[in-house]
């Protein structure tokens, strides 16, 4: 599948979405192709102090973008050198009640994997994703900012993992993390290995991820739906990992079974797949599984050539959101789903 071009949205084009959102709510209705639409990514924010007192705004940009019909946050509300505490959580969710429109959420590895560290307050990692479901998913199966109904996994204890369908294209929200999906040791406890409790998690959670992800293409395929969108912290492709990867495999093994499941289901579905991610912080735009791909080998994979991956910018680069545009109806193939960077305004 062709690579798509990503766009840099100029001021004037940020101008103009204002202009449009003045416009009578009647005006998108008479728009000739009205079955299209918008959503928007952001992941690996608020970094730091600095970034911490620009959420706000940067919420407001994205607020004031009428066209959206979603935004997903793809994990890491904090910096991993930063205190997990139950006051900064609370504080991330009152922003996040600021959305207007409706927010999908997946935590990230730095609000609850990485939290053994010392400088990160030396938590049991599980108890702070306890405590983040408590916090961010205390009505499952409802979006966070306004209202968008999701199926859930909540009978599962994974509220977090949820699936919706937009005008024929299939979204899954996965909880996959970074540090090789949660397996690396809690050095900040004294572990210089994975704890079986650590490991009994991983291995559910990733239980739950794969039926999912089954569950997402299956519902897909009857539905005849013309895209299937995956969303996850995790980069499972991260560039800056590649060297050790292909001299280590092993660096990578909890993504394993989740790189199977996606390389299978998307081999067997007859029309593009997209996945979104955030966690290594420099937006990328490529084919990760495609024919030749240094990450066959690593995850002992077949070529899934139609397998689109968009990685968005994070901490220091989180200057901007991702819009993504699906086409209406009477496209398909590659001309579903296109995108681009909209910088926020300061």
């Amino acid at each position: 599948m062709p690579s798509k071009t990503m766009k840099t949205t100029t001021a004037a084009a940020v101008l103009a979405l204002g202009l449009l959102a003045a416009q009578p709510a009647n005006a998108a209705e008479d728009s000739p192709n009205k079955e299209s639409f918008t959503f928007g990514v952001i992941g690996d924010i608020p970094y730091g102090d600095a970034e911490i007192a620009k959420f706000p705004a940067r919420i407001q940009v994205m607020n004031a973008d009428r066209d959206l019909k979603f935004v997903t946050h793809v994990g890491d509300i904090k910096n991993g050198s930063s205190v997990c505490s139950d006051e900064y959580f609370t504080n991330i969710r009152t922003q996040f009640d600021t959305f207007e429109h409706p927010l999908v959420f997946t935590p990230g590895d730095n609000e609850w994997v990485d939290c053994h560290r010392t400088n990160n307050g030396a938590y049991n990692p599980l108890e702070r994703l306890d405590r983040l479901r408590e916090v961010f998913f205390n009505e499952p199966g409802k979006t966070l900012g306004a209202t968008m109904p999701v199926k859930t996994q909540e009978n599962l204890g994974l509220p977090e993992n949820v699936r919706f369908e937009q005008n024929r294209v299939a979204f899954s929200v996965l909880n996959v993390q970074g540090s090789n999906n949660s397996l690396q040791p809690w050095t900040g406890l004294g572990e210089t290995t994975a704890t079986p409790e650590q490991v009994a998690e991983v291995e559910y959670r990733t239980g739950a991820v794969l039926a999912q992800i089954r569950e997402t293409f299956a519902d897909a395929g009857r539905r005849n739906s013309r895209a299937v969108v995956l969303m996850t912290q995790a980069d499972m492709f991260d560039p800056s990992l590649l060297a050790a990867a292909t001299t280590n495999p092993e660096i990578m093994s909890g993504f394993r079974e989740i790189v199977a499941a996606i390389v299978e289901e998307t081999n067997s579905f007859d029309a593009p797949v997209y996945l979104i991610n955030g966690d290594s912080h420099v937006f990328a735009e490529n084919q990760p599984l495609a024919a030749g791909s240094p990450w066959l080998e690593i995850y002992g994979q077949a070529p899934a050539d139609d397998l689109q991956r968009i990685t968005v910018d994070g901490s220091a680069n989180a200057t901007n959101y991702v819009r993504f545009s699906v086409a209406g109806n009477s496209a398909d193939g590659g001309d579903v789903l296109s995108w681009e960077k909209v910088p926020f305004s300061s």
